[in-house]
């Protein structure tokens, strides 16, 4: 796969998702209730509902997710 990735946000929704690797976490219950997540070229990833892996996935740049895991590892999005 082009490591190089888009280079705008629209782009991201542009890629055919069809070869991904999608991969859930090995602490998810086996009830289904896991979010999946395949990595994009250029940091980028795509997020869907193990649930419903037919509806469409949801996107992100490598900067948004890079600040989301920065925000769960300093503890910001505690409920």
């Amino acid at each position: 796969m082009d490591k190089s990735g888009p280079t705008d946000k629209s782009g991201l929704y542009e890629m055919d998702l069809s070869q991904v690797a999608w991969e859930k976490s090995s602490y998810s219950l086996a009830n289904g209730d896991c979010v999946e997540v395949a990595q994009l070229p250029g940091g980028a990833v795509a997020l869907r509902d193990s649930k419903n892996p037919d509806r469409a996935p949801l996107r992100f740049a490598a900067s948004e997710w890079s600040a989301f895991r920065r925000g769960v590892q300093a503890g910001e999005l505690h409920g």
